[in-house]
């Protein structure tokens, strides 16, 4: 399976980010037509290849495309052949990409017994267990089953937290776009709170503590 960093570093992926474990690319193609058409496009590609991204058509012009491999749960060389190819029909259709646009939200909910808090949001949500990472561990995220609302996963407490909040949003942004991100949200009225993560996340804060973190692909083993 390639890396992140061995997938931003082809120059045929020039259009493509690595957020939140899904090789994305927003584009904007001129008018809704000429994004539906795009979109048709890509579904043949899609087909022949027999490899299929997530597509979202949005007016007046946007297409985010965004590819993984579910059978590996994760990014493989598949992906990177079917983003080369998106991206040669943009080039050809006059389709103008958008590489630092594209971004993925997360909500995180801290827990001391997580096995009886992430029920209730699996519930009222209508969510699915997103595997754990190794084979019999615990469930600590749920992902909506068609992959249009956010992720929620489950930080583990040691003790109650009274004096922060329990429930922050993570922002998962692409990695060159970070540090405007943060400076921007500062800007805004935000603060540091803690870059000790960085570069996988900033933790910041608005005016009344409440927590959101900007988060990439590097620095995460």
């Amino acid at each position: 399976m390639p890396s992140p960093a061995e997938l931003q570093g082809r120059a045929d992926l020039g259009d493509w980010r690595v957020v939140l474990g899904r090789l994305e690319a927003r584009y904007r193609a001129g008018s809704f037509e000429g994004a539906a058409s795009f979109v048709a496009q890509i579904a043949a590609a899609a087909e022949t290849a027999d490899h299929h991204p997530d597509i979202e058509l949005r007016y007046p012009d946007v297409v985010q495309v965004a590819l993984s491999t579910h059978s590996v749960g994760g990014l493989t060389e598949r992906d990177a052949e079917l983003a080369h190819t998106i991206s040669t029909i943009a080039s050809a259709a006059d389709v103008t990409a958008q590489p630092h646009a594209s971004q993925r939200v997360e909500v995180a909910i801290d827990a001391i017994d997580i096995g009886a808090v992430l029920p209730f949001w699996r519930a009222v949500l209508a969510y699915v267990d997103e595997p754990p990472p190794t084979d019999g561990g615990q469930v600590d995220a749920i992902v909506d089953p068609l992959r249009i609302g956010p992720a929620f996963w489950f930080q583990q407490m040691d003790g109650p937290r009274t004096e922060r909040n329990r429930i922050h949003v993570d922002v998962s942004v692409p990695h060159d776009v970070a540090e405007e991100r943060i400076a921007t949200t500062i800007r805004a009225g935000g603060r540091l709170v803690s870059d000790r993560e960085a570069r996988a996340f900033w933790v910041l804060a608005d005016a009344e503590g409440n927590e959101a973190c900007v988060c990439t692909w590097q620095d995460r083993d």
